[in-house]
C-alpha cells in the first residue's frame, strides 16, 4: 500500500501539464449543443465524430470509423473501430451512432446542428460495428456532417431533458482527454483517457483557466502561468519584448474565420435596404483593419472565405462614400434633426471588437449616425441579447469549416430558436439558390451557385462583412512535436510532449 502510494505521489508530481485559456464558461459540454467558442473547444477534446479532416483540411479521414464509402449516391456505410472506449469503460458500438442520429432529429432539443441531418432518411445499425446512413437525396454534406460528436447511448437512453441534463457539465466520451473538474470562472481540468483507442496523449493533463479580460489572459502568459494563447496583433507589434520571443515560438495563419456586423432585420428601422446600403458605406473597412491588425488581416468581401470554392473574387470591399451614405439616409427619412441611431452590442470575450465597436461608432459619425455601444460578458451576452434576438446590431464571427453550409447561416427556415440565422434574413431567392446546391455532387456546378450567392448576399447587406483575422498563437517552447500544417497546429496533439 505505502509503495502505491509513493508511486501515486510521484506521478502526480511529475505529471505534465498543459496551461491554457478561455475567455468565458463553457454553457454545454455537449457536441450536439456546443454553439459557443469555449464549449466548442474544449468538448473537442472530449468526443470523437465519425470522420474528420486530414491535417490540412483537405481530405476526410476516418476518427470512430475505421472505414467509410458509398454503396451509391444516397447510400453511405461506415465501419467502425472496435474496441473503442468510453470514460466510462463502456464499448462503444454502432447504436451510439443511431442515439446520436435520433437525438439529433427529435423535438427535445434545440441544436443549429439537426438541420445538417435534414437530408437522412434512415439510419440503420446493421451489426454492432456498421452503420448504413441513408439519404433521401444526394447531399454534398454527406459525409462531412458525420464529424458531430457521437454521444453515449447507454448513459443517455433514458435522458428526459438534454437541454438541462446533468450530462452537459459531467460528460463521457471516447476523446483523448476526459473532463476530471470543472469549476465555473475558474478552472477547467481534463486528464489524458488511458484507453484512447490512437493511444494515450503523453501530455497528462489540460488546464483551462477562465479568464475573461484579454490582458490577464496576456500578463498570465507573459509570466509563464500559460503555455499557449493567442496574441493581439497590437501587443504583437509593440508589446513583446525579446526575452517573450526567446520563451515562446509564435504561429501565425489566416483564420477559418470572419468578424461581421449583423443587423436584425426583424426591427423596421434596418428593413430599408437604403439604410443597410448606408451604414456600409458609411464605413472605411481597410482604415477598420489597419488601426486592429496593423497587417495581420484582410478586409472580408463576403459569407464565404477566401480559398474556398465558394468565394467570389468579383465582389469587392465597398469604398467608403460619406456623401452617398448622407443621401441615402435622407431618402429614407432620416436628417441632422432626425438621425438614424441604433446600439452595437458586442462581448468583451474578445479583446477586438470592443475596440472595433468604437471604430465602427466613429466612422458612422461622420454620416450623421448616432451609435450606442453595449460590451457585455460573454454568458451574459448570449442569454441576455442573441438568443432571445433582442438587440439592434451583433458585432460578431462565425468560425467556418473547409466546406461551409450556407443553410445553417442563410436560410430562412434556420431563422428558429436555436438557428444560426441570428439576424432573420428572408431572401426567396437565396432559399432557392441553397436548395439547389444541397443536392450537387459536382463541386464545380455547386461552387457556381454559391459564388451566386455571395453576390446576393453581400448586395442585400444583412451583414456588414468585416475582416478576416491572422491567428496568431505563441506557444510555449517547452512543448515538444508541434507540426504546423494548413490546419493549424492542433492536429497532432496527442503526440505533443511537455519538459
Amino acid at each position: 500500500m505505502r509503495l502505491l502510494l509513493l508511486l501515486l505521489l510521484f506521478t502526480q508530481l511529475f505529471a505534465s501539464t498543459l496551461q491554457l485559456a478561455t475567455s468565458a464558461n463553457p454553457s454545454r459540454l455537449n457536441p450536439i449543443l456546443a454553439t459557443d467558442s469555449s464549449s466548442s473547444e474544449i468538448t473537442g477534446f472530449l468526443f470523437n465524430g465519425l470522420v474528420k479532416y486530414d491535417k490540412d483540411n483537405r481530405e476526410i479521414i476516418g476518427d470512430l470509423a475505421k472505414k467509410f464509402y458509398f454503396k451509391d449516391d444516397t447510400t453511405l456505410l461506415f465501419e467502425l473501430r472496435e474496441g473503442v472506449k468510453w470514460h466510462d469503460g463502456r464499448t462503444f458500438s454502432a447504436k451510439d451512432v443511431l442515439f446520436t442520429y435520433q437525438t439529433l432529429i427529435s423535438d427535445k432539443i434545440a441544436s443549429p446542428y439537426s438541420s445538417e441531418f435534414r437530408f437522412v432518411k434512415d439510419v440503420k445499425v446493421l451489426d454492432d460495428y456498421t452503420v448504413e446512413v441513408d439519404y433521401k437525396q444526394p447531399y454534398f454534406k454527406a459525409l462531412e456532417i458525420w464529424m458531430m460528436g457521437i454521444l453515449p447511448e447507454h448513459i443517455l437512453k433514458d435522458e428526459q431533458n438534454l437541454m438541462n441534463s446533468s450530462f452537459n457539465t459531467h460528460p463521457i466520451g471516447t476523446g483523448p482527454y476526459r473532463l476530471t473538474q470543472l469549476e465555473f470562472s475558474q478552472n477547467i481540468e481534463l486528464s489524458a483517457f488511458d484507453d484512447y483507442f490512437e493511444g494515450r496523449p503523453k501530455i497528462d493533463k489540460i488546464v483551462f483557466h477562465v479568464i475573461a479580460d484579454p490582458m490577464t489572459r496576456l500578463l498570465m502568459l507573459k509570466n509563464g502561468e500559460l503555455d499557449m494563447g493567442s496574441i493581439e496583433p497590437l501587443v504583437m507589434e509593440r508589446q513583446l519584448k525579446r526575452d517573450f520571443f526567446e520563451k515562446f515560438h509564435i504561429y501565425e495563419q489566416i483564420a477559418l474565420s470572419y468578424t461581421y456586423l449583423g443587423f436584425n432585420l426583424r426591427k423596421e428601422k434596418f428593413a430599408d435596404p437604403r439604410v443597410r446600403e448606408a451604414l456600409s458605406l458609411a464605413i472605411d473597412r481597410e482604415e477598420l483593419v489597419d488601426i486592429l491588425f496593423f497587417k495581420h488581416a484582410k478586409v472580408c468581401t463576403g459569407p464565404f472565405l477566401p480559398g474556398s470554392s465558394a468565394f467570389n473574387p468579383d465582389i469587392k470591399a465597398p469604398k467608403q462614400n460619406i456623401k452617398r451614405a448622407r443621401e441615402l439616409l435622407r431618402e429614407a427619412g432620416y436628417d441632422e434633426e432626425h438621425p438614424f441611431t441604433f446600439e452595437i452590442a458586442t462581448s468583451n470575450s474578445s479583446s477586438i471588437r470592443p475596440y472595433a465597436a468604437e471604430i465602427l461608432q466613429y466612422q458612422l459619425q461622420k454620416a450623421g449616425v448616432v451609435v450606442k455601444l453595449r460590451v457585455m460578458e460573454w454568458q451574459a451576452f448570449l442569454n441576455m441579447m442573441i438568443f432571445p434576438h433582442k438587440f439592434d446590431t451583433v458585432l460578431l464571427g462565425w468560425g467556418l469549416s473547409p466546406t461551409p453550409d450556407p443553410y445553417l447561416f442563410w436560410h430562412s427556415s434556420s431563422d428558429k430558436k436555436g438557428g444560426f440565422n441570428l439576424v432573420g434574413y428572408h431572401n426567396k431567392k437565396i432559399d432557392r439558390l441553397i436548395e439547389e446546391s444541397q443536392p450537387l455532387i459536382d463541386k464545380k456546378k455547386s461552387a457556381k451557385i454559391w459564388r451566386e450567392m455571395f453576390a446576393v448576399i453581400t448586395q442585400d447587406n444583412p451583414y456588414l462583412f468585416l475582416y478576416i483575422p491572422n491567428s496568431i498563437t505563441a506557444v510555449n517552447k517547452d512543448i515538444k512535436n508541434i507540426k504546423p500544417s494548413l490546419a493549424g497546429i492542433w492536429h497532432n496533439y496527442i503526440l505533443w510532449e511537455k519538459d
